[in-house]
């Protein structure tokens, strides 16, 4: 199987992963059958990362993921999960809450970080996908913007309990890597404060549109720590996916109007060079020596066919001129140039 330093390998889809929330319903529901055909298509692809979590339609993902692996004959990518939610039974005609995802499968997810729930969310994982064993582990969704004033019990916890749990667990051969999953780069950094990762899997915090994880030195720590990043949402949960408009999402809730008049004139910028946005988008972080590799949200085939389009779409070193002198990229951002 392959390390995580081998998702920049000269294969051409390799440093593309395909996250899993799309696959579990996020936002609008698709079929058992389109999923299943979505991670085919991507795993015949050459796709080298395949994401998922408990979270994702409440196990849905996980278990359209296995349905779709149990099939696949070839060379199998990394397989990432999470940990730090369970999901508990709702009781028939007991409503299971609004968290994003249409018609997810019968559970409500619930933050555990102890060791047992940690282990559960584990084994779990493992029997909805059909695996004895993945590649990587993630404590998912720790930081203060998701936890106020828990946090700083969440984080203790997660020092505590859910990483000592994940080091038995990789002792036992049921994890090779062990990071953290989240939203917030600041606890990113306030995790590397304290411990030794060997990977962190950062949703929309190095995009186009915003790289506090750039500017905050985040990226640089991570390359002299040695500490593999998977840059994931790099859309911004859609809003680089389609033209920007009033339904557009960003960060997971409806863009603001000075949100979309940004992304409107990025739009812009990309297309006066002939460029498909989704192409810039997909292609600037992975040019940062701290990214291993990407996550994208496909939810069809042919939006994986689309990927792999964007991800070969040859950029001139003119866009990321511009794009810096528009205030979009960092000037000292890793380009092209």
């Amino acid at each position: 199987m392959a390390s995580i330093d081998e998702l920049k390998s000269a294969q051409p889809m390799s440093a593309v992963g395909l996250g899993g929330a799309g696959i579990g319903n996020l936002y609008r529901a698709i079929s058992d059958e389109q999923a299943v055909a979505t991670v085919q298509e991507a795993l015949a692809r050459g796709f080298g990362l395949i994401d998922t979590a408990p979270y994702y339609g409440h196990g849905l993902s996980e278990t359209r993921i296995g349905a779709a692996l149990k099939s696949w004959q070839g060379k199998r990518p990394l397989l990432s999960i999470k940990v730090g939610r369970v999901l508990d039974p709702v009781v028939a005609g007991e409503a299971i809450g609004d968290f994003g995802f249409a018609d997810p499968c019968p559970f409500r997810p619930r933050f555990d970080y102890s060791r047992a729930g940690i282990r559960r969310s584990l084994e779990s994982s493992l029997q909805r996908l059909g695996v004895d064993r993945v590649d990587i582990a993630l404590v998912h969704d720790i930081g203060r913007l998701t936890h106020g004033n828990e946090h700083d019990h969440v984080f203790r916890q997660f020092l505590d309990e859910a990483l000592p749990e994940l080091e038995a667990a990789r002792n036992e051969g049921v994890v090779r890597f062990i990071g953290i999953g989240v939203n917030e780069w600041e606890v990113c950094v306030e995790a590397l404060r304290h411990t030794t990762l060997d990977c962190i899997l950062l949703a929309g915090r190095y995009t186009l549109l915003e790289q506090p994880a750039h500017r905050s030195g985040l990226l640089d720590l991570c390359t002299k720590r040695g500490v593999r990043v998977i840059a994931a949402g790099v859309f911004n949960s859609g809003l680089l996916a389609t033209p920007p408009a009033s339904a557009s999402t960003y960060n997971y809730a409806p863009a603001t109007p000075h949100v979309l008049e940004r992304a409107g004139r990025l739009w812009q910028m990309c297309e006066q060079f002939g460029i498909a946005p989704q192409a810039a988008a997909l292609q600037f972080p992975l040019m940062h020596p701290a990214v291993a590799g990407i996550l994208i949200g496909a939810r069809s085939p042919t939006e994986v066919k689309d990927l792999a389009v964007w991800h070969d779409a040859v950029i001139p070193r003119g866009l990321w001129s511009a794009l810096k002198e528009g205030g979009f990229v960092a000037w000292d951002a890793p380009t092209a140039l």
